[in-house]
């Protein structure tokens, strides 16, 4: 197959290229945030990159004709930390704008036969599914059918991330069988996401397609293995430093981290430090633990709250410390040699606001890249 070409928007760290790989070329990129433009271009060179806001973006700035767009855009408003704004908020609305480029370039038939929408799940419940049926409407107002995924990419790397991924092909082309279901899978279709199709007004539910996602192999990376004794950028907290984090737990939480004594053996875990309510409706500030051999979803840290920490546990000793910068990297599938932001909240905030690279490197594989072939080999027959 020719090398496809594809648009990117909200490309960030450019986590999509790395997942969508040499096979395919990238042909624009935009993002408005200029420390991860300067990350972008220090690990793709970024020729393509046209930095600022997706708002001043106009089809003259995108060249030829794509087959693929790729829009990981704003989670804020859509998840569970945030305000709930939803697709009417500053950041998660700018869907918008980035839809008013995909129209504009239908109207001058450069429309891509492929679409692909990254976000968080909290996109299927937002405003009581509202939001959900709004992005499904403006797919299917421009020709679009679609359907939906949610993939963890604890499937792929030690790090507990579920994403929604929403993958549209333009009307005058047809998925071939292989790639479709009658029914949803228990493996990609949440039962949020089965909810919220079925919350699709008929018109909706019409277009829609059950999307056929190969399995992928079993997970071969645990949590320890991206963990590193003499870590970069952070050092190990002192006995009463990692004391003041264990006095933070619930009962609950402190039972976990005695369990990890109690396995005779060197157990790593994570913990975030989180605000709870008290019994008096007083917010109270805990840390709660993990040793099931995943991180927990990353997320950019916006208070100290959202940094996550790594626990040790050997010999009846418990350390902890930040997790690293490098270490979010191997949790997002980023490869050894990619070139991080030297701040430590930089490179944070990249890694915890990107798409994980294996995730979107299974999906290329099992669904667009033979979602493509079977769209030239229509073209062809059309012509």
């Amino acid at each position: 197959m020719e090398q496809p070409g594809y648009y990117e928007f909200f490309a960030g760290g450019g986590m999509a290229r790395a997942g969508l790989g040499a096979g395919w070329r990238c042909l624009f990129a935009n993002d408005f945030d200029l420390k991860k433009c300067e990350t972008y271009r220090a690990n793709w060179g970024g020729d393509e990159l046209v930095p600022g806001d997706v708002r001043k973006v106009t089809t003259a700035d995108l060249p030829g004709r794509a087959d693929l767009v790729w829009a990981s855009f704003p989670c804020q408003d859509l998840s569970l930390a945030g305000a709930g704004a939803g697709l009417k908020g500053e950041r998660s609305g700018s869907f918008w704008p980035f839809f008013e480029i995909v129209k504009a370039l239908r109207a001058e038939g450069r429309h891509p036969p492929l679409l692909v929408l990254e976000n968080v799940c909290g996109a299927l419940t937002s405003h009581g599914g509202e939001d959900f049926t709004a992005l499904c409407g403006a797919l299917a107002g421009e020709g679009y059918r679609f359907g939906a995924l949610v993939i963890d990419a604890a499937l792929f790397v030690p790090q507990s991330r579920p994403r929604l991924f929403i993958v549209a092909l333009h009307g005058d082309c047809a998925p071939s069988p292989e790639l479709t279901m009658t029914e949803p899978s228990p493996l990609w279709h949440s039962r949020a996401l089965i909810a919220a199709h079925e919350r699709l007004p008929r018109g909706l539910r019409e277009k829609w397609i059950w999307w056929r996602l190969a399995a992928p192999a079993a997970r071969n990376i645990s949590l320890a293995d991206i963990i590193d004794e003499q870590p970069q950028g952070v050092a190990w907290r002192s006995r009463e430093e990692t004391q003041a984090l264990l006095d933070k737990m619930s009962d609950v939480n402190r039972a976990k981290v005695e369990a990890a004594k109690a396995a005779g053996r060197r157990m790593v875990g994570t913990l975030y430090r989180r605000t709870r309510y008290g019994a008096d409706g007083e917010k109270i500030q805990r840390a709660e633990a993990r040793f099931d051999d995943l991180a927990g979803c990353l997320r950019t840290p916006a208070g100290g709250s959202s940094r996550q920490f790594v626990l040790i546990v050997e010999k009846g000793r418990v350390r902890s410390r930040l997790i690293s910068a490098r270490e979010t990297a191997r949790l997002m599938g980023l490869p050894e040699d990619y070139i991080l932001p030297r701040n430590y909240n930089e490179a944070y905030h990249l890694t915890g606001d990107g798409v994980v690279v294996p995730a979107a490197r299974h999906l290329a594989a099992h669904i667009l890249e033979p979602l493509l072939r079977s769209s030239r080999r229509f073209a062809r027959a059309a012509a």
